[in-house]
C-alpha cells in the first residue's frame, strides 16, 4: 500500500506550515552558487501545493523569505526578489486550476515595489478560489510580527486589562487563519527558526533530511502519515483526549 493510500482524509491537518531548508546546500552540492538552489525550488513548491490540494489541506504557509534574509548579501536579495516575480508570473495559471487562493504574511513593504505589484496582480486573480490558501510568509519573523502587534495595539490605547491572548491574536500577522497544525521543516535541521513562534504552540513537527529542492509529492505524504500516527492532546492526559473531553 502506498503512502498515499494510507491516509486517513478524515484527520489530514486543516494548516501546514513549512521551512524550506536546503537551497544553498543543495546548489553547492551541484558545484553552484545558492541562487541556483533558490532557482530550482519551484518544482518542491508546486509539488507542495499540488500535495496539499489532493489530501484536502485548506491552508499551506510557506518560509519564503524572513526578515533575517535581508543580511544576506545583496546580489542574491536581488536575485531572489527576481525569483518571486517569476514564481508568481508563472505560476499564477497553476493556482488558478488548481483553486488555490494567494495571500501573503509579513513586512511587505520592505519587498520592492516590483515585486509586491506583482503579487498583488496574483493575490487578487486568485481571490475567488476556495481549495487550498497558500500564505507566503515574505520579510516575515516571528518576533517581528508580535513586536508590530504590541506597536499597534499601544496605537490604539488599549489598557492592560483589555489584552488577554484573543486580543493579541487579533492584532497578529495571521489572525485570519488557524493555527498550524503541522510544521515540516527539511534539510535536516531541527529548529524553528523564527518562524510563527505564537501560532505553533500546540503543533507537530515533522524535520526531513530532504533538501528543499528534492522535496516531492511522497514527503508531504509521509509527513502527513507520520502526523496522524500521533495523539494530540492540547494539555489533556490521555484517558481525557480517550473520553473526548
Amino acid at each position: 500500500m502506498s503512502t498515499l493510500e494510507q491516509i486517513d482524509r478524515a484527520r489530514v491537518p486543516q494548516h501546514v506550515a513549512i521551512i524550506m531548508d536546503g537551497n544553498g546546500r543543495w546548489a553547492m552540492r551541484q558545484k553552484h552558487e545558492r541562487l541556483f538552489g533558490h532557482q530550482n525550488a519551484m518544482t518542491a513548491v508546486r509539488q507542495a501545493v499540488e500535495a496539499a490540494v489532493q489530501l484536502g489541506v485548506k491552508y499551506l504557509t510557506l518560509y519564503t523569505f524572513s526578515t533575517e534574509n535581508w543580511n544576506r548579501p545583496q546580489a542574491e536579495i536581488d536575485g531572489l526578489m527576481e525569483l518571486l516575480i517569476k514564481a508568481v508570473r508563472d505560476e499564477t495559471k497553476t493556482l488558478m486550476d488548481n483553486n488555490v487562493r494567494l495571500q501573503t504574511i509579513g513586512d511587505i513593504s520592505r519587498i520592492p515595489e516590483r515585486s509586491r505589484s506583482k503579487l498583488q496582480e496574483c493575490i487578487d486573480e486568485t481571490a475567488g478560489n476556495t481549495s487550498t490558501t497558500l500564505i507566503l510568509a515574505l520579510s516575515y519573523s516571528s518576533r517581528w510580527e508580535v513586536a508590530e502587534a504590541l506597536r499597534q495595539i499601544c496605537r490604539e490605547g488599549l489598557r492592560p486589562e483589555e489584552i488577554d491572548e484573543e486580543t493579541l491574536r487579533r492584532y497578529l500577522a495571521t489572525r485570519d487563519y488557524p493555527d498550524p497544525d503541522l510544521l515540516i521543516r527539511t534539510g535536516g535541521e531541527l529548529r524553528v527558526s523564527n518562524f510563527l513562534l505564537w501560532q505553533m504552540a500546540y503543533t507537530e513537527f515533522y524535520f526531513s533530511e530532504q533538501l528543499w529542492p528534492d522535496f516531492r509529492h511522497e514527503d508531504f505524504y509521509a509527513a502527513v502519515l507520520d502526523y496522524q500516527r500521533r495523539q494530540r492532546r492540547f494539555g489533556k492526559t490521555e484517558a481525557q483526549v480517550e473520553e473526548g473531553q
